[in-house]
């Protein structure tokens, strides 16, 4: 095949829900602060598209075949998209697992054809530690059913034909895309094609099929989901286990454990629910794929099984068995399991740069004598104990009321995100040296200013704890899973073991002379070292907007990274004018301003908490194309196009101030205009030779057809305004468009 050379080694983008996705080697990268390396991708993806301009379609191939020789007028037939990959590269499936993102085609198909949607054989594990990506090596045939019209005319020929798009990847990962087109001709009765007939059984043979001899049942459990799996009365699973392909995103964690237990004639599947989930799914869909050479069916034919049911409520309190249990945990077990979790919570991603810092603390306090620092340190455990009790004795109160709940479930409210990336953030900017505010967060930053009390110590564990919840250490699950079935004693046993494993390492310190005496003398190198702790917690800032964007959509993410500007302005005013320096009137003024700057900052997070919805209209807008305008127009409607992008601030600005105001959607659906959004986000060539028809080499770009095919489309001004958006309306549907040019260019 075609020879490119990689442009980029190691990562790419690692998170399977950004909107560019891409897999590759992320050995470092923790799952945590995966997010920030987009940041290095795009320092490079201008020399990878000017690449990829050279070759579309590197290190593979895209070819569209049919299975049959010809179309008959009304019959559905299938074709298939063949992509061929040189060795050791692979694409993806349509769940790509933890980075990667599906094969796609945009179709350009004759007038009344029609596709189905495409046909996913079942993909293979591509293990890249500590992530789990699904897809294909070698080749693959992706299935589609397209349905012709009836009135095509015999003897004549049809061209269909498309674009296709999917990510070739090794250790590097590059874009590709190709044109692919077929022609075949119209007759009356159609033969399979023997060149392809063999690839296209084989591949049927390797989609998931449903096989009704064997029982599916699912619920959600703990922090994942269970799958039972009851075969027929003549048949059970050999000792290799089928494994579980989840068929959606943000369901399954990829790269989490599958476990299998056998419970009488029945088998049980345990998942871990995927730390993106906004909350339990409704269904669980995926393949459950048998070991090579077993099948499903007695036929011998279907080696994976397709699996959509519904997440039963009936079963929700079931436990979560641990990895390597095939029986029911104890409580000595959960306990055992809990310590240790909370032990080596300390060490996970969200954890471990502050309570870092908290080393930092014990370093200040190293001139204090041994009673204040051991109370010190059994202040921290406390808050951390009975900030973990607190958080059970919530869950508990709240599953009793209805609620399916689990650890981390403050995390699927957008409120309880935007809170937390505000706290990280504030807590980097204070140990960025940017303001002082408090003794909770100087405490925590490890910046001693005055002699600190035993109940700030006591906040700073309360404080930990907090942070700590969007991590699950090993063992943590098994322990949590156990904890929440049983009675409310057994419950809090178990969050405070957790609590107490959590908080152990920094009371052993505090009250163990020896080791504080290990620790470097206070000095200057503090200063460095806490200023270079506020990265990783920029870091998880990054991590929690992309989490509020999942929930609420790009806008309530941009919502929420504005009020973060804000409030870095608000701490910025606070640092320059710090209140020993200035006098009264100042320091009145300047708090009055930061508190101003700090309410419309937490006014922007609440209108952001509202989604996607919040800030669209209530008009459909079609998607783009050159033949749906002349459609459109053919018919007597008037179109208005919107080429916009959504790194077009111009463009975001005229849509949210004009286009989506009701008086202007009013008057849309008043003159019966169609309105269609030519989205150029990403590149797109069609909507390019449009942009260039009108003389246009970018956007934003507003184009007003009238009805009459006979008239010139108006080109309306880059920034919009409601009064002459109106004007233009009643120049289209009213008088036409004789004065257009001279309204437009004033």
């Amino acid at each position: 095949m075609k020879p490119n050379t990689p442009l980029i080694s190691g990562s790419l983008i690692p998170s399977p829900r950004m909107s560019a996705r891409c897999g590759g080697q992320l050995h470092w990268v923790s799952r945590l602060l995966k997010v920030p390396v987009v940041v290095a991708l795009l320092l490079f993806s201008a020399p990878l598209f000017a690449r990829q301009q050279d070759d579309p379609s590197p290190h593979s191939s895209a070819q569209l075949i049919s299975e049959v020789t010809a179309v008959v007028p009304g019959q559905p037939f299938t074709v298939a998209l063949w992509l061929s990959m040189d060795r050791e590269w692979h694409s993806y499936w349509r769940n790509p697992g933890d980075a990667g993102t599906p094969t796609t085609i945009k179709w350009v198909l004759p007038e009344g054809f029609t596709a189905g949607e495409m046909q996913w054989p079942y993909p293979t594990r591509i293990e890249i530690p500590p992530l789990m990506d699904y897809g294909y090596y070698d080749e693959v045939f992706l299935l589609i059913e397209l349905t012709p019209p009836s009135d095509l005319t015999v003897g004549s020929t049809v061209t269909l034909g498309g674009r296709a798009d999917w990510l070739i990847c090794t250790n590097i990962c590059l874009p590709a895309t190709e044109s692919v087109s077929l022609d075949l001709p119209v007759a009356e009765s159609a033969d399979l094609d023997p060149n392809w007939s063999r690839d296209f059984e084989a591949t049927r043979l390797s989609l998931p099929a449903a096989v009704d001899s064997w029982g599916l049942a699912a619920w959600h459990a703990g922090d994942g989901y269970e799958l039972v799996v009851t075969p027929p009365d003549d048949r059970q699973l050999g000792p290799e286990y089928p494994y579980f392909f989840p068929r959606d995103e943000a369901v399954v964690e990829p790269a989490g454990p599958q476990v299998v237990a056998r419970d009488g004639d029945s088998y049980t599947f345990s998942f871990t629910e995927s730390s993106y989930a906004a909350g339990p799914a409704e269904r669980l869909r995926g393949v459950l794929l048998l070991p090579e050479g077993e099948t499903w069916d007695d036929a011998g034919r279907h080696r994976a099984l397709d699996v959509d049911v519904p997440v039963s409520e009936a079963m929700q309190e079931a436990p979560i068995r641990p990895s390597n249990a095939a029986g029911s945990v104890t409580l000595a077990m959960a306990l055992m399991f809990a310590l240790v979790g909370g032990l080596l919570l300390n060490l996970m991603p969200c954890v471990f740069p502050v309570l870092s810092i908290k080393i930092l603390g014990f370093v200040n306090q190293g001139g204090e004598d041994r009673f204040k620092t051991g109370a010190h340190g059994l202040a921290f455990g406390s808050g951390v104990v009975l900030s973990f009790w607190a958080l059970a004795g919530l869950i508990l109160l709240l599953r009793a009321g209805g609620a399916r709940l689990g650890w981390g479930f403050q995390l699927q409210s957008p409120a309880f995100v935007a809170a937390m990336a505000i706290l990280f953030f504030g807590l980097a900017l204070n140990l960025m040296g940017v303001f002082e505010v408090g003794n909770v967060l100087t405490r925590l930053g490890g910046r001693v200013v005055q002699p600190s009390g035993y109940g700030d110590s006591f906040s700073s564990g309360v404080l930990a704890t907090l942070i700590a919840t969007p991590c699950t250490a090993p063992f943590m699950g098994a322990a949590l899973g156990f904890a929440l079935t049983q009675p409310p004693l057994q419950t809090f046993l178990t969050f405070g073991a957790l609590g107490a494993g959590m908080a152990t390492p920094y009371v052993v310190l505090s009250m163990s002379p020896p080791l504080l005496r290990l620790l470097p003398k206070p000095g200057p190198w503090m200063e460095t070292m806490r200023q270079l702790l506020a990265f990783p917690l920029f870091g998880t800032v990054i991590w929690l907007v992309w989490v509020f964007g999942r929930q609420t959509g790009v806008n309530g993410a941009a919502y929420l990274l504005v009020s973060l500007m804000l409030l870095g302005l608000a701490g910025w005013i606070m640092g320059r004018w710090r209140p020993l320096s200035i006098s009264a009137r100042a320091r009145l003024i300047s708090r009055t301003v930061a508190l101003a700057v700090v309410v419309v900052a937490v006014g922007l997070v609440v209108r952001g908490s509202r989604g996607e919805a919040a800030a669209a209209g209530g008009l459909t807008w079609q998607p783009f194309s050159q033949e749906l305008v002349q459609q459109l127009r053919a018919e007597g409607q008037p179109v208005f196009i919107d080429f916009t992008a959504a790194w077009c601030l111009s463009c975001q600005v005229n849509e949210r101030v004009v286009l989506t105001s009701n008086t202007v959607e009013t008057a849309f659906e008043e003159y019966n205009v169609a309105t269609l959004k030519a989205d150029w986000t990403r590149f797109d060539p069609d909507i390019t030779e449009a942009l260039e028809s009108f003389g246009r080499s970018g956007v934003p770009l507003y184009v007003l057809y009238p009805s009459d095919l006979g008239r010139s489309p108006m080109i309306l001004p880059t920034i919009l305004t409601k009064r002459g958006m109106l004007e233009a309306l009643q120049d289209v549907t009213n008088s036409g468009l004789q004065t257009s040019v001279s309204k437009t260019s004033r």
